[in-house]
């Protein structure tokens, strides 16, 4: 990663779930089956440069694996 997540992340919502997510059968090989999920939500993130920025953040989740392939989508918010 590019980035680094500084604190929590907040208002998380749901993007896809199950078969709505487009990479479910290469999650399931990479990482294991599990019932997948596509979340976004918003936190505070460092970037390489060391300035720290409000972000829109995106990943994968399944209950036993954890959080997987966090992506920083842009614009910052600050």
């Amino acid at each position: 990663m590019d980035f680094e997540i500084v604190g929590s992340i907040r208002e998380i919502q749901p993007i896809a779930t199950g078969t709505g997510i487009r990479d479910l059968t290469r999650l399931n090989r990479q990482y294991g089956r599990g019932k997948w999920r596509k979340l976004k939500g918003f936190a505070a993130v460092r970037l390489l440069d060391g300035t720290v920025h409000t972000a829109e953040i995106h990943w994968y989740e399944a209950h036993g694996i954890g959080k997987k392939e966090f992506k920083l989508k842009l614009p910052l918010f600050d």
